[in-house]
């Protein structure tokens, strides 16, 4: 089973401020409004959503119709989070580390598994379960936030696969994840 991220990040490493708020994103707009920036030709190859609890409750908290409506959405959480009914078909709340969510997902026949969320990121990459990363960096610094990347037992190494820029200033990066094993 493939884990990939696809995630927009400031200059500085973060991907939201302290609060948890992400308007930096819009703070550059692009010239061309239909511009996603790749995120429409991603998701249409992934199968399942896996997203910790903060994540789901920021998608919650914005002002437009559950974005997920056919793809199914796992939300990672040790001590609950409430599911509005209307989307029970849809999210469904997982306990575990990465290595066990992976594995139940594996095993319910998934195949490509696209992981959001900075502590939900950070814990399968540890785990080593991410095999591509899609990182675009805004240009932005804000100081202090909430970063996207934290402590690792060892280095992660990273091949570049496509860089691009677009023209408000976001530079996206799709990275390939080394396998150590594989040296």
């Amino acid at each position: 089973m493939k884990a990939s991220v696809f995630i927009a990040a400031t200059l500085d490493g973060y991907i939201a401020t302290p609060d948890g708020d992400i308007d930096f994103l819009n703070q550059h707009p692009s010239t061309n409004p239909d511009e996603d920036f790749g995120y429409h030709a991603f998701i249409d190859t992934v199968d399942a959503i896996v997203m910790g609890r903060k994540s789901f409750e920021k998608v919650l908290s914005f002002d437009c119709d559950w974005p997920y409506v056919n793809i199914p959405v796992f939300v990672l959480s040790r001590s609950g989070v409430t599911v509005p009914s209307a989307l029970s078909e849809h999210v469904q709340v997982l306990n575990g580390d990465a290595a066990s969510i992976s594995e139940q997902l594996k095993n319910r026949g998934f195949k490509h598994l696209y992981i959001d969320g900075g502590q939900t990121i950070q814990g399968f990459l540890a785990a080593g379960l991410i095999q591509e990363l899609t990182l675009t960096r805004i240009p932005t610094l804000l100081g202090k936030g909430i970063p996207l990347f934290g402590d690792l037992a060892q280095a992660l190494q990273l091949m570049p696969i496509h860089t691009q820029q677009y023209d408000n200033g976001y530079v996206q990066t799709r990275y390939r994840v080394i396998d150590k094993t594989a040296l």
